[in-house]
């Protein structure tokens, strides 16, 4: 299994990165999809994807829902780590992936549940306010951290880990569109880097609940 998974890690992910930015658009009201929500290859293996070179943490120092600075790298070292980008007004593929995170965490021995944290890094900075990102993340798991600030900031820290994140505009009826990647990062406790990648197909909380005991311990599923 780990081998078949390394064997497809390069095409797995250049298939997710060419789909980065069909990630998922919403408009103002968040109550429809304005761009159809990016598939993978039937084909590839459901689960997450062994990279053959990891990702470094993004260096980002952001604005956390209690309005101060959190420097992501520093506060999440050490500890196994998932980070999504994503915004509270998406329709569809945001709060269900953080949904499906809450879930397979539930299930988790409390001990494990403390050593996890789940970052959920705003593409919607001029609209997801800490406030808002807040009451948004509390509906999800109040554990999890939610971070905004500068857009650009935010860009350059997702494109580091391969996740392409596009500036949201206003459509001629006044829709906003906020498109971007949906990939969900693992990161290990022992090096604190991103050695899994889930994609959006593979994130259900069956699949996670399967594999986060083995991330939580710096293993690869």
């Amino acid at each position: 299994m780990r081998t078949t998974r390394r064997a497809a890690a390069a095409t797995a992910f250049a298939t997710a990165a060419a789909l980065a930015l069909a990630g998922c658009g919403s408009d103002d009201g968040g109550d429809k999809a304005t761009d159809k929500p990016a598939t993978v290859d039937n084909q590839q293996k459901k689960g997450g994807t062994v990279l053959d070179q990891p990702f470094d943490k993004p260096d980002l120092r952001l604005t956390d829902t209690h309005g101060k600075t959190y420097d992501l790298v520093e506060q999440t070292k050490g500890h196994p780590t998932l980070l999504y980008f994503g915004y509270t007004h998406c329709p569809d593929i945001c709060p269900l992936t953080m949904s499906n995170i809450s879930v397979a965490k539930s299930k988790l021995p409390k001990k494990e549940q403390k050593k996890l944290r789940v970052v959920f890094v705003t593409t919607d900075p001029k609209r997801d306010t800490p406030k808002e990102l807040g009451k948004w993340l509390d509906g999800q798991d109040p554990s999890f951290v939610g971070l905004t600030g500068d857009f650009d900031t935010i860009q350059a820290g997702a494109r580091s880990v391969g996740v392409s994140v596009a500036p949201s505009y206003k459509k001629k009826n006044g829709d906003i569109v906020s498109t971007h990647g949906a990939q969900l990062l693992a990161f290990s406790p022992k090096d604190d880097k991103a050695h899994v990648l889930y994609t959006e197909n593979n994130t259900g909380p069956e699949i996670l609940e399967k594999d986060l005991p083995k991330l939580i311990e710096g293993k690869n599923p």
